[in-house]
This record gives structure tokens, sequence and C-alpha cells, in this order.
């Protein structure tokens, strides 16, 4: 089933975390193509977030609190109406609870039967924005998709958390699963943009701390180098409908890094080892997304490292599609939802 949302309601979500310091330059209008290739649905809504402009979106310098507060009320009130859409498109119900001291959403698909199995949701924004309640507009269509009862952890965003508390209030939810009686082969973990990274960084402080690695992972584009690095970091940076690096992503990138380089390891994961082991894991992209080179990479680090991962490539389509109501997302979800159950087993 998909979320029926306007066009305008769209564009107006699109648009809701932008704050417009006088520091930032004006946005340069970009020309940006919409493919015949993709779905009609896809035209129409890509045509309506390059028509919003949500490239333009910006955001405080990563040491103002003040306004970075005033930027989460203003998400967290627009985002609603979509989240309760979402909850109830997708018969899911939702349980607002704690693990390991750390605020989640407990998730459960309608007829749920406990099957001993639970998938960890770590959500995007540039590790600054939006929550565990507002992104229900995607972590409702996959507890839906994949018939699993789903934990959204909701971290304390940048700036007023740094990496270090954001990636051990992660491992604390696990741990508290993993007390709660579930073992690791239990437990698929999935992010999406920074959530991706977050869940990349996750899986291997497990593993470095002998505790193990969840039975599989998805990675909807992620963030998992926080430098400007990668092809199309440059040569999509004017095709992107979504996302600006300057104005957006860097002082998200140095809010979460806390003063360590964005190359560092820790904050970057790309950067780490992945030899000494990570679990099967799906990793999707867009073609018309800044993120593409840092998804190539990823999967490139990872084949060469051994491990078994798949890079699943989406024509048109631009950073994290999956909030949308699309065909490409039904076929996302879809791919998502075998994968992680084929891991579970």
């Amino acid at each position: 089933m998909l979320i029926r949302i306007t066009l305008s309601t769209l564009i107006i979500f699109l648009i809701s975390a932008c704050t417009t310091p006088a520091k930032h330059p004006q946005a340069v209008d970009r020309n940006i193509f919409v493919p015949s290739t993709i779905s009609p649905e896809a035209q129409q809504t890509l045509s309506a977030i390059i028509k919003a402009r949500a490239y333009t979106r910006t955001v405080p310098s990563h040491d103002d609190l003040a306004s970075w507060r005033k930027v989460h009320a203003e998400i967290e009130a627009v985002a609603k109406e979509r989240a309760d859409a979402a909850v109830a498109s997708n018969g899911v119900t939702v349980t607002k609870a704690t693990l390991g001291g750390v605020p989640v959403l407990d998730i459960r698909p309608k007829g749920w039967k406990d099957n001993g199995k639970v998938l960890v949701y770590t959500h995007g924004g540039a590790y600054t924005m939006f929550s565990a309640h507002s992104t229900l507009v995607t972590s409702a269509p996959m507890c839906r998709a994949s018939g699993l009862r789903l934990i959204s952890v909701d971290y304390t965003t940048a700036p007023f958390a740094t990496w270090s508390e954001i990636q051990e209030q992660v491992i604390s939810v696990i741990k508290a699963l993993l007390a709660d009686g579930l073992r690791m082969k239990d437990i698929a973990i999935y992010g999406d943009s920074a959530g991706g990274g977050l869940a990349i960084s996750t899986i291997l402080n497990l593993r470095d701390r002998g505790m193990g690695m969840p039975a599989v992972a998805v990675l909807w584009s992620p963030w998992a180098d926080l430098t400007n690095a990668g092809d199309s970091a440059r040569t999509l940076k004017d095709a992107d409908p979504t996302l600006t690096y300057d104005t957006l992503l860097h002082p998200s990138a140095l809010a979460f890094a806390g003063g360590l380089k964005l190359s560092d390891p820790r904050v970057s994961p790309l950067n780490r080892d992945f030899v000494k082991g990570f679990p099967p894991s799906l990793i999707q992209a867009g073609t018309k997304e800044i993120f593409l080179s840092t998804a190539v990479r990823l999967y490139q680090k990872l084949e060469a490292a051994g491990q078994e991962t798949k890079l699943d490539i989406y024509e048109g389509m631009w950073h994290i599609f999956q909030q949308h109501p699309l065909p490409e997302t039904q076929l996302s979800l879809r791919k998502s939802a075998a994968f992680i159950n084929k891991h579970l087993r």
C-alpha cells in the first residue's frame, strides 16, 4: 500500500528543514533533467522537488544550538501528518519504549507474531535532523514489507551529541535486545543516509568489541564518508535535486564529528577495515545523487575484503527516494525485505 500525500505537502516537507543564515550565498538554480526512463509517478515527484528547489536547504552552523532547536521543532511539526499517514496506511502499530536507556519506537506489522527476529533501524538526516517519529515515512513501510518487529532508534542528534555518544546509544539498544534473549543472528540492521553510515559504524564497533555482528545489513544511500570525496560528489553536484555539500552536509558533518577530522574512520566508516568481517549487505542508491560514488566505493571495498555484498542502483532516483510513494520505492522495499529475511533464517 502506498502512502498518499499531495505534492504540495511533499514540497512543504522538503523545505521544512531550511534556514537561511545571511552568511550563506544565494543558491544558484540547477538545470536538473527529468528522465523519461523512470515511472510517471517519479517524474511528477522529481519535477515537484526541482520546483521546490529542495537543494537550497541550508542549516545553522554546528555551534548554533538555539537555531538547531528551532530547526528540529519545525521539522517534527511539519512531519507529523506524513508520519501519522504512514502508520495508518501501512497498518503498523507504534509503541514508545526505552531500550538500554535510549528512547526507541517499537513498530510491529499487522498480525505480527513473535518469531524471535528483529530489525533495528538507524534513521537518516545528516546526523543533525529528524527523529524516529518523523522518519516513520520510511520505517513503517519497511516494517510492513519485512513482516518484522522493527526498532527505530531515537538517538540524540548532533550538535546536542557527537559521534561517540550517538554510536554508543545504538550499541546500548542492541545490548538491551541481547539481554532480552535475542542472539546476534536474530538481529538485522538497516539505515538510510547518515543512518546508513551509523549502521556501518555500529556493526564494526560490535565486531571490534568481540560482541559479534548482526546477521544482515541493508544500507540506503549510506553517508559513509563525511568528506566531499568521490567522483559523483563533483560530477553530480549540479544534478542532485536535494543535496548540497557546502551549506547542508558540511555543517552537519562538523556537528557530528565533534572536532575529529571528517576523514577519521570513527566518523567516516568507509575508511575502516572490512577484512575482519562484515555481515551480508545490500547497498541501494540512485543515479541522481552525489552519494552514488560513496555507494560504489563501499561496495568495492566490501567485495575486495571478501565480504558478501550487493549493489542495487536505481535509474534516475534521487537521495532516499524511498520516502516517496513510487513504484521504484515498492521495488526497493521488496528487495530490501527479501534480502533481510533471507539472511535472518
